[in-house]
């Protein structure tokens, strides 16, 4: 299959060029600003505390991802020129380091409404999965994060990657860590459950989806494999995910077992 070329750039008006990947960045934040309202009429929150949530989040989220991409995957390219930072519209956003801005964002927010931490991240934890998928078709509309080479039907030919087919590894974790881990966290979400609970199995889904697909993905040229022939960057920051997920469910239950009558 070949790769349907899109132009990066989706509008033009004047000097000021809009960004297929800025768009699907401001099409996560609506869904789940819609997902969000729907949960506000099932909840104690208002659509007040909602929407400032939002606010924080997203700017966790692209302070966290871009400076999260230039410690984890270009340091040195970041170091020797700082101002590449502030250049998101050409990509290179990191969910680990987006993740960590948006922790300090949920720290902030429970510290000016005293929301405990886990009642935050439960909340809004089933519906990041939607903003992770728009942000993967991003990645692929801009022709980025490609897979390794394959035969298999749906492969296709990348402009910048050679001639040769490859996995279209954005999409698989649009579908992966965007519309699954959505469903599923959407579903055990649906009836009451312990507090951190919800939490740990998005750290737990998110972290085995996307260390799944990095099996089929390239490395990031500056680090390549860093053990094995096979371990990536990606892997390494998604370990901790999958580990503290695991305990976080395996924590909450035992507490709500214990306080029960």
């Amino acid at each position: 299959m070949n790769y349907p070329q899109i132009d990066p750039i989706a509008l033009s008006i004047g000097p000021l060029h809009i960004h297929w990947y800025g768009l699907m960045y401001l099409f996560g934040f609506l869904f789940v600003w819609l997902l969000g309202l729907y949960r506000v009429n099932k909840t104690e929150w208002t659509r007040q505390q909602l929407e400032d949530l939002l606010f924080y989040g997203a700017v966790g989220v692209i302070i966290g991802g871009r400076v999260g991409y230039a410690i984890f995957y270009d340091f040195q390219a970041n170091l020797e020129n700082p101002l590449n930072i502030f250049k998101i519209w050409q990509g290179g956003m990191s969910f680990h380091g987006g993740l960590l801005g948006v922790l300090a964002a949920f720290a902030w927010f429970g510290k000016k409404t005293g929301k405990s931490f886990f009642d935050i991240s439960d909340f809004i934890a089933p519906m990041v999965p939607i903003g992770l998928m728009f942000g993967r078709i991003g990645n692929f509309i801009n022709g980025e994060l490609w897979g390794k080479v394959t035969d298999v039907p749906w492969a296709m030919v990348f402009p910048g990657a050679g001639p040769l087919p490859r996995h279209p590894s954005q999409l698989y974790e649009a579908a992966l860590e965007g519309v699954l881990l959505f469903i599923i966290l959407w579903w055990f979400s649906s009836k009451p459950r312990p507090k951190a609970a919800v939490s740990g199995l998005f750290l737990l889904g998110y972290g085995f989806f996307r260390f799944l697909v990095e099996f089929v993905r390239i490395p990031d040229a500056q680090y390549g494999y860093l053990a094995f022939d096979w371990l990536t960057m990606g892997q390494i920051l998604c370990l901790p995910m999958i580990i503290f997920g695991i305990i976080l469910m395996i924590v909450s239950y035992k507490v709500e077992a214990r306080v029960k009558p």
